[in-house]
């Protein structure tokens, strides 16, 4: 599809490969809304780039609806959704203070995978209803959700991130299957070790150590190449139903 002139959500837009995607995007000519719960930071943003912004918990089912109605208001309904909301904090199941509380799993599968789930089921019931932006093919829009690499390779301590993202990945051929008759395509690009705050705020040896387990290139990557990527889905049309790892062949150990 073309991105110059649609509309475009992004979730978890206020830093990382969120922001990174928005600020392409909006390069290229789409119609951006920029949606995460850090509000001051996505509307800092979005006057920067010349976007729109709303505040949004992708976690609530009526936060994403009135979110994603306020955006097209303003900007037409969305064409393309790219899911990059999400947390990832290290807890072992069972660790020297005994289990896992629940509520921490529970919260971690409510961002990740019940966040993604909420924009999809939200921008793909607005979108089924507008015309084909073509005669010959019938191209509704575009749907991109993040996984990442630990949904293959888990590491300890990272059950409840590693089962949010298996989930995502898992989800991507149903949905592309569901919505072919409505002309949505559905990805979902797996990252590897990416360069976001959540990384560059660890001690600069431990990024480093990170970086040294990537094959090649050797470094962590970058925010700018998860929204390379995100632009050729969206203008390859052929891309539909499957996981792009995007992570230097890096595969994760144990610990």
């Amino acid at each position: 599809m073309q991105i110059q002139g649609h509309a475009a959500l992004i979730t978890g837009a206020a830093s990382g490969m969120g922001e990174a995607t928005a600020r392409l995007l909006a390069s290229l000519g789409a119609k951006v809304c920029l949606l995460d719960i850090d509000e001051k930071k996505i509307q800092s943003i979005a006057k920067e780039i010349g976007a729109y912004a709303v505040r949004c918990d992708v976690t609530d089912a009526l936060s994403m609806e009135l979110a994603s109605a306020d955006a097209a208001s303003n900007n037409g309904v969305a064409r393309i959704l790219v899911n990059c909301a999400g947390i990832a904090p290290a807890k072992r199941i069972v660790g020297h203070d005994g289990p896992m509380p629940l509520d921490e799993f529970k919260r971690v599968i409510d961002v990740n995978l019940i966040g993604t789930f909420n924009a999809i089921r939200v921008m793909a019931g607005d979108l089924r209803n507008e015309a084909p932006l073509d005669d010959d093919v019938g191209e509704r829009g575009v749907i991109i959700n993040v996984a990442s690499v630990s949904a293959f390779e888990g590491q300890i301590g990272q059950a409840a991130y590693s089962a949010s993202k298996g989930a995502i990945v898992a989800l991507t051929i149903q949905a592309a299957r569901e919505f072919a008759s409505a002309g949505i395509r559905v990805m979902t690009i797996a990252p590897g070790l990416i360069a976001t705050p959540m990384l560059l705020g660890m001690p600069e040896n431990v990024q480093q150590s990170l970086a040294d387990q990537v094959p090649f290139p050797k470094r962590l990557g970058k925010p700018s190449e998860f929204a390379a990527l995100v632009k050729h889905i969206l203008e390859n049309q052929l891309l539909n139903g499957e996981v792009i790892r995007l992570d230097g062949a890096i595969r994760m150990q144990p610990r």
